[in-house]
């Protein structure tokens, strides 16, 4: 089964972000699953390198890492969205990708399902 997890809410100030990257990371231990993951909007600082969230709080750097290593080509970040917001590509954290919104259009294709958080 192959699923696509577009996520869209900011790491922190609301659980989306925290569950769509428990869903990821739960799929990705069940057999012949295949999982990619797209971050869109407010999302886009999920991948952002050197997050430090108080003691005893979740780093959704750690857990967007977990699914990034998974496998190459797993983690996708909109280039629109990042520059919207002054990101740039230095800011990213390792194994994920300034990406494009034609990449979503064929991984959405790609996927048995689609879900969005």
């Amino acid at each position: 089964m192959k699923t696509l997890i577009i996520l869209n809410h900011a790491p922190y100030g609301s659980e989306s972000a925290y569950n769509a990257l428990r869903l990821a990371n739960a799929l990705l231990h069940e057999p012949d699953q295949e999982v990619r993951v797209f971050l869109m909007g407010d999302a886009v600082f999920n991948a952002k390198r050197g997050q430090k969230p108080p003691n005893g709080f979740y780093n959704l750097q750690v857990m967007l890492g977990k699914v990034a290593r998974s496998a190459a080509d797993r983690v996708d970040v909109c280039g629109v969205c990042m520059e919207a917001r002054g990101m740039t590509d230095e800011e990213l954290m390792p194994g994920t990708a300034r990406s494009t919104i034609e990449k979503l259009a064929y991984w959405t294709i790609w996927a048995d399902k689609v879900i969005n958080f």
